[in-house]
Protein backbone atom coordinates (compact mmCIF):
# COMPACT_ATOMS: atom_id res chain seq x y z
CA UNK A 1 0.00 0.00 0.00
CA UNK A 2 1.30 3.12 -1.11
CA UNK A 3 0.31 6.16 1.56
CA UNK A 4 -0.33 9.64 -0.23
CA UNK A 5 -0.99 12.80 1.28
CA UNK A 6 -3.05 15.84 -0.57
CA UNK A 7 -2.94 18.92 1.27
CA UNK A 8 -5.75 20.77 0.63
CA UNK A 9 -7.71 17.55 -0.64
CA UNK A 10 -11.23 19.30 -0.40
CA UNK A 11 -11.24 21.56 -2.67
CA UNK A 12 -11.38 21.67 -6.36
CA UNK A 13 -8.27 20.63 -7.62
CA UNK A 14 -7.41 18.55 -5.10
CA UNK A 15 -10.63 16.54 -4.61
CA UNK A 16 -9.91 15.09 -8.09
CA UNK A 17 -6.79 14.03 -7.74
CA UNK A 18 -8.20 11.75 -4.94
CA UNK A 19 -10.72 10.84 -6.50
CA UNK A 20 -8.40 9.50 -9.88
CA UNK A 21 -5.63 8.05 -7.46
CA UNK A 22 -7.62 6.20 -5.37
CA UNK A 23 -8.83 4.24 -8.24
CA UNK A 24 -5.58 2.17 -8.20
CA UNK A 25 -6.22 0.20 -5.04
CA UNK A 26 -2.40 -0.13 -4.14
CA UNK A 27 -2.96 3.65 -3.41
CA UNK A 28 -3.88 4.76 0.06
CA UNK A 29 -5.13 8.50 0.42
CA UNK A 30 -4.99 10.76 3.04
CA UNK A 31 -6.75 14.52 2.71
CA UNK A 32 -5.87 16.63 5.27
CA UNK A 33 -7.87 19.95 5.02
CA UNK A 34 -8.95 22.46 7.75
CA UNK A 35 -12.36 23.35 5.29
CA UNK A 36 -10.83 27.23 5.06
CA UNK A 37 -12.36 27.42 1.48
CA UNK A 38 -12.72 23.64 0.78
CA UNK A 39 -15.75 21.11 1.48
CA UNK A 40 -16.04 17.52 3.58
CA UNK A 41 -18.66 17.21 0.99
CA UNK A 42 -16.03 16.91 -2.35
CA UNK A 43 -14.16 14.51 -0.57
CA UNK A 44 -14.32 11.32 -2.62
CA UNK A 45 -16.35 8.19 -0.86
CA UNK A 46 -14.25 5.95 -1.56
CA UNK A 47 -12.58 3.12 0.99
CA UNK A 48 -8.89 3.86 0.08
CA UNK A 49 -9.66 7.74 0.71
CA UNK A 50 -9.40 9.16 4.42
CA UNK A 51 -10.00 12.87 5.75
CA UNK A 52 -8.43 14.15 8.33
CA UNK A 53 -10.02 18.01 9.59
CA UNK A 54 -6.14 19.15 10.14
CA UNK A 55 -4.41 22.32 10.14
CA UNK A 56 -1.13 22.25 7.73
CA UNK A 57 0.17 25.74 9.40
CA UNK A 58 -0.20 23.94 12.73
CA UNK A 59 2.88 21.67 13.12
CA UNK A 60 1.91 19.52 16.13
CA UNK A 61 -1.75 19.15 14.06
CA UNK A 62 0.04 18.18 11.19
CA UNK A 63 3.40 16.07 11.79
CA UNK A 64 0.50 13.67 13.10
CA UNK A 65 -0.43 12.59 10.36
CA UNK A 66 3.56 12.35 9.18
CA UNK A 67 4.30 10.03 12.07
CA UNK A 68 1.55 7.96 11.67
CA UNK A 69 0.97 6.91 8.10
CA UNK A 70 4.94 7.03 6.81
CA UNK A 71 4.19 8.61 3.12
CA UNK A 72 5.26 8.06 0.00
CA UNK A 73 4.31 10.52 -1.38
CA UNK A 74 2.79 14.48 -0.54
CA UNK A 75 0.89 16.99 -2.72
CA UNK A 76 0.92 20.45 -0.87
CA UNK A 77 -2.12 21.86 -2.50
CA UNK A 78 -3.48 23.95 0.74
CA UNK A 79 -3.60 27.31 0.59
CA UNK A 80 -5.51 30.70 1.30
CA UNK A 81 -6.93 31.25 -2.33
CA UNK A 82 -9.45 33.59 -4.33
CA UNK A 83 -8.47 37.06 -4.90
CA UNK A 84 -10.61 38.65 -2.70
CA UNK A 85 -10.17 36.51 -0.20
CA UNK A 86 -6.65 36.36 -0.29
CA UNK A 87 -7.03 40.89 -0.67
CA UNK A 88 -8.94 40.87 2.47
CA UNK A 89 -7.35 38.80 4.67
CA UNK A 90 -3.01 39.36 3.86
CA UNK A 91 -2.06 37.83 7.17
CA UNK A 92 -3.61 34.71 6.78
CA UNK A 93 -2.39 34.33 3.42
CA UNK A 94 1.35 35.03 4.52
CA UNK A 95 0.61 32.35 7.73
CA UNK A 96 0.74 30.08 4.59
CA UNK A 97 4.27 30.13 5.06
CA UNK A 98 4.61 28.06 7.80
CA UNK A 99 2.44 25.11 6.17
CA UNK A 100 5.43 24.97 3.40
CA UNK A 101 7.95 24.83 6.26
CA UNK A 102 6.18 22.44 8.11
CA UNK A 103 5.98 20.17 4.92
CA UNK A 104 8.70 20.18 3.91
CA UNK A 105 10.51 19.25 7.28
CA UNK A 106 8.43 16.61 8.04
CA UNK A 107 8.85 14.95 4.40
CA UNK A 108 12.73 15.38 4.94
CA UNK A 109 12.49 13.80 8.20
CA UNK A 110 10.06 10.78 7.74
CA UNK A 111 11.60 9.23 4.24
CA UNK A 112 8.94 11.09 2.06
CA UNK A 113 10.12 10.38 -1.48
CA UNK A 114 9.19 13.43 -4.02
CA UNK A 115 6.67 16.12 -2.82
CA UNK A 116 4.66 18.02 -5.41
CA UNK A 117 3.62 21.94 -4.72
CA UNK A 118 0.57 23.81 -5.94
CA UNK A 119 2.26 27.24 -7.06
CA UNK A 120 0.39 29.47 -8.98
CA UNK A 121 0.24 31.88 -11.97
CA UNK A 122 0.45 34.53 -10.33
CA UNK A 123 4.56 33.98 -9.52
CA UNK A 124 4.38 35.68 -13.07
CA UNK A 125 2.73 39.48 -11.38
CA UNK A 126 2.02 41.45 -14.84
CA UNK A 127 3.06 39.68 -17.77
CA UNK A 128 6.17 41.58 -19.67
CA UNK A 129 6.37 38.34 -22.14
CA UNK A 130 3.65 35.97 -23.37
CA UNK A 131 3.32 33.42 -23.41
CA UNK A 132 4.27 33.10 -20.16
CA UNK A 133 7.84 30.70 -19.49
CA UNK A 134 8.43 28.95 -16.59
CA UNK A 135 12.42 29.60 -16.86
CA UNK A 136 11.50 33.94 -16.63
CA UNK A 137 9.44 34.57 -14.03
CA UNK A 138 10.09 37.71 -13.72
CA UNK A 139 8.99 38.47 -10.09
CA UNK A 140 6.86 41.38 -10.06
CA UNK A 141 3.83 41.32 -8.15
CA UNK A 142 3.44 42.53 -4.59
CA UNK A 143 0.58 40.47 -3.53
CA UNK A 144 0.67 38.80 -0.66
CA UNK A 145 -0.49 35.34 -2.06
CA UNK A 146 1.79 35.57 -5.20
CA UNK A 147 4.83 36.14 -2.76
CA UNK A 148 4.02 33.15 -0.62
CA UNK A 149 4.03 31.15 -3.54
CA UNK A 150 7.38 32.52 -5.10
CA UNK A 151 8.78 31.93 -2.00
CA UNK A 152 7.00 28.51 -1.44
CA UNK A 153 9.27 27.62 -4.82
CA UNK A 154 12.51 28.63 -3.13
CA UNK A 155 11.89 26.69 0.09
CA UNK A 156 11.63 23.70 -2.11
CA UNK A 157 14.67 24.15 -3.99
CA UNK A 158 16.48 25.36 -1.20
CA UNK A 159 15.37 21.92 0.56
CA UNK A 160 16.29 19.93 -2.14
CA UNK A 161 20.08 21.34 -2.49
CA UNK A 162 20.42 20.94 1.53
CA UNK A 163 18.70 17.63 2.02
CA UNK A 164 18.11 15.89 -1.46
CA UNK A 165 14.30 15.98 -0.87
CA UNK A 166 13.07 15.65 -4.64
CA UNK A 167 9.79 18.18 -5.35
CA UNK A 168 7.91 19.23 -8.76
CA UNK A 169 6.50 22.50 -8.68
CA UNK A 170 3.12 22.80 -10.52
CA UNK A 171 2.30 26.20 -11.22
CA UNK A 172 -1.28 26.53 -12.09
CA UNK A 173 -3.35 28.58 -14.28
CA UNK A 174 -7.26 29.09 -13.52
CA UNK A 175 -8.38 25.45 -13.47
CA UNK A 176 -12.07 24.45 -13.60
CA UNK A 177 -14.46 21.78 -12.69
CA UNK A 178 -17.88 20.59 -11.00
CA UNK A 179 -16.29 20.93 -7.37
CA UNK A 180 -15.01 24.51 -7.90
CA UNK A 181 -16.12 26.96 -5.34
CA UNK A 182 -18.87 29.43 -6.53
CA UNK A 183 -16.22 32.66 -5.54
CA UNK A 184 -14.55 31.87 -8.92
CA UNK A 185 -15.46 33.30 -12.06
CA UNK A 186 -17.12 30.02 -13.87
CA UNK A 187 -19.34 28.53 -11.27
CA UNK A 188 -20.19 32.33 -10.80
CA UNK A 189 -20.86 32.85 -14.26
CA UNK A 190 -23.06 29.33 -14.28
CA UNK A 191 -24.72 30.20 -11.00
CA UNK A 192 -25.81 33.96 -12.41
CA UNK A 193 -26.88 32.30 -15.70
CA UNK A 194 -28.78 29.33 -14.53
CA UNK A 195 -30.73 31.77 -12.52
CA UNK A 196 -31.42 34.29 -15.51
CA UNK A 197 -29.42 37.00 -13.06
CA UNK A 198 -27.21 39.60 -14.07
CA UNK A 199 -23.63 38.68 -14.41
CA UNK A 200 -21.00 41.25 -13.20
CA UNK A 201 -17.55 41.64 -14.54
CA UNK A 202 -15.30 43.60 -12.67
CA UNK A 203 -13.21 46.00 -15.18
CA UNK A 204 -14.69 46.33 -18.63
CA UNK A 205 -14.30 42.36 -19.51
CA UNK A 206 -11.17 42.81 -21.55
CA UNK A 207 -8.96 40.95 -19.23
CA UNK A 208 -7.84 37.72 -20.49
CA UNK A 209 -7.29 34.60 -19.20
CA UNK A 210 -7.32 30.83 -19.90
CA UNK A 211 -8.88 28.09 -18.30
CA UNK A 212 -8.05 24.40 -18.21
CA UNK A 213 -10.54 21.96 -17.84
CA UNK A 214 -9.82 19.91 -13.81
CA UNK A 215 -9.39 17.01 -16.05
CA UNK A 216 -6.54 17.47 -17.32
CA UNK A 217 -4.54 19.41 -14.48
CA UNK A 218 -5.11 16.03 -13.05
CA UNK A 219 -3.83 13.58 -15.57
CA UNK A 220 -0.73 15.83 -16.37
CA UNK A 221 -0.09 16.08 -12.21
CA UNK A 222 -0.78 11.68 -12.32
CA UNK A 223 1.68 11.30 -15.47
CA UNK A 224 4.16 13.32 -13.51
CA UNK A 225 3.99 10.95 -11.07
CA UNK A 226 3.96 7.81 -12.56
CA UNK A 227 6.15 8.23 -14.73
CA UNK A 228 8.56 9.62 -12.90
CA UNK A 229 9.01 13.31 -14.52
CA UNK A 230 9.80 16.69 -13.91
CA UNK A 231 11.99 15.74 -10.55
CA UNK A 232 13.20 18.54 -9.87
CA UNK A 233 11.73 20.81 -12.15
CA UNK A 234 8.52 23.78 -12.71
CA UNK A 235 5.88 23.27 -14.70
CA UNK A 236 2.90 25.21 -16.22
CA UNK A 237 -0.33 23.45 -15.88
CA UNK A 238 -2.81 25.22 -17.94
CA UNK A 239 -4.50 26.17 -21.13
CA UNK A 240 -2.79 28.51 -23.99
CA UNK A 241 -5.84 29.39 -25.68
CA UNK A 242 -6.96 32.77 -24.21
CA UNK A 243 -10.54 34.28 -23.65
CA UNK A 244 -11.51 37.59 -22.13
CA UNK A 245 -14.01 37.88 -19.50
CA UNK A 246 -16.29 39.34 -21.29
CA UNK A 247 -16.20 36.10 -24.09
CA UNK A 248 -16.46 34.04 -20.94
CA UNK A 249 -19.72 35.14 -19.81
CA UNK A 250 -21.14 35.78 -23.19
CA UNK A 251 -20.02 31.75 -23.63
CA UNK A 252 -21.96 30.53 -20.63
CA UNK A 253 -25.14 32.86 -21.46
CA UNK A 254 -25.47 30.88 -24.69
CA UNK A 255 -24.65 27.47 -22.98
CA UNK A 256 -27.22 28.07 -20.61
CA UNK A 257 -29.97 29.55 -22.80
CA UNK A 258 -30.08 32.26 -20.05
CA UNK A 259 -31.81 35.88 -20.12
CA UNK A 260 -28.48 37.19 -17.96
CA UNK A 261 -27.50 40.55 -18.26
CA UNK A 262 -23.77 41.81 -18.58
CA UNK A 263 -23.18 44.69 -15.93
CA UNK A 264 -20.33 46.16 -15.33
CA UNK A 265 -18.65 47.04 -11.98
CA UNK A 266 -15.43 48.87 -11.20
CA UNK A 267 -12.11 46.93 -11.39
CA UNK A 268 -10.72 45.53 -8.43
CA UNK A 269 -8.42 47.67 -6.73
CA UNK A 270 -5.73 45.24 -7.49
CA UNK A 271 -5.03 41.39 -8.34
CA UNK A 272 -6.85 41.44 -11.18
CA UNK A 273 -3.82 40.72 -14.55
CA UNK A 274 -4.70 42.59 -17.72
CA UNK A 275 -3.91 39.10 -19.02
CA UNK A 276 -2.90 35.18 -18.39
CA UNK A 277 -0.92 32.60 -20.99
CA UNK A 278 1.10 30.01 -20.10
CA UNK A 279 4.14 28.28 -22.11
CA UNK A 280 2.64 24.83 -22.19
CA UNK A 281 5.31 22.83 -23.86
CA UNK A 282 6.35 20.86 -21.81
CA UNK A 283 2.56 19.93 -20.67
CA UNK A 284 1.66 18.96 -24.29
CA UNK A 285 4.25 16.92 -24.27
CA UNK A 286 3.97 15.21 -20.56
CA UNK A 287 0.07 14.72 -21.42
CA UNK A 288 0.86 13.33 -25.22
CA UNK A 289 -3.62 14.33 -25.88
CA UNK A 290 -5.35 17.42 -26.88
CA UNK A 291 -7.40 19.88 -23.57
CA UNK A 292 -10.30 19.58 -23.24
CA UNK A 293 -12.39 22.79 -25.29
CA UNK A 294 -13.50 24.97 -22.92
CA UNK A 295 -17.19 24.66 -24.16
CA UNK A 296 -17.32 21.28 -23.77
CA UNK A 297 -15.79 21.45 -20.15
CA UNK A 298 -18.64 23.45 -19.34
CA UNK A 299 -21.21 21.39 -20.56
CA UNK A 300 -19.71 18.98 -18.48
CA UNK A 301 -20.52 21.06 -15.58
CA UNK A 302 -23.79 22.09 -16.60
CA UNK A 303 -24.47 18.37 -17.24
CA UNK A 304 -23.66 17.18 -13.31
CA UNK A 305 -26.27 19.95 -12.65
CA UNK A 306 -29.36 18.56 -13.82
Amino acid sequence: MVNILITGGAGNIGSTLADTLAKDKNNHIIIADNLLSGSKSKVPKKKNVHFIKCDVNDYRDISALFFHYNFKYVFHYAAVVGVKRTLAKPLLVLNDIKGIENILKLSKNTGVKRVFYSSSSEVYGEPVELPQHEQTTPLNSRLPYAIVKNLGESYFKAYQQEYNLDYTIFRFFNTYGKNQSTDFVIPRFIKAATQNKPITIYGDGSQSRTFLHVDDNVDVCIKALAENKLINDTLNIGNDKEYTIKELAKIIINLTNSKSKIIYAPPLPEGDMTRRCPDISKMKNLLNRDLINLKHGIKRILELKK
